[in-house]
């Protein structure tokens, strides 16, 4: 899993061959930090039909604003330099966001 910084973003995400999973994540956000061994497990799992990436916004706040991420955790899919599929604070669970990665695969 590449972690990416607001200057890396626009490289590794948005001019990226195929589909991107980004995971959007905040220095001492809890709900975050509780998914991130998932978010890498599915790294694992699902990383060689698609990308994963991690940003963490505290060091990208206009970058994530951009990206209209507004709350966190935001675990989005990008294809073609577009955001396609998002889970988003409460919904950003495990399940919810397997289910997004097998929908989009």
């Amino acid at each position: 899993m590449l972690d990416v910084t607001k200057d890396t973003f626009e490289a590794e995400v948005l001019k990226a061959e195929g589909k991107v999973l980004v995971d959007f994540y905040g220095d001492g956000c809890v709900p975050c930090a509780a998914l991130m061994p998932h978010i890498h497990e599915f790294a694992e799992k699902y990383g060689d039909k698609m990308k994963f990436v991690s940003l963490n916004t505290t060091k990208a706040r206009r970058l994530a604003i951009g990206q209209k991420v507004m709350g966190l955790p935001v675990i989005a899919i990008y294809e073609n330099g577009a955001q396609i599929a998002s889970c988003v604070k409460d919904d950003a669970t495990p399940e919810n966001v397997e289910n997004m990665i097998k929908a989009n695969i």
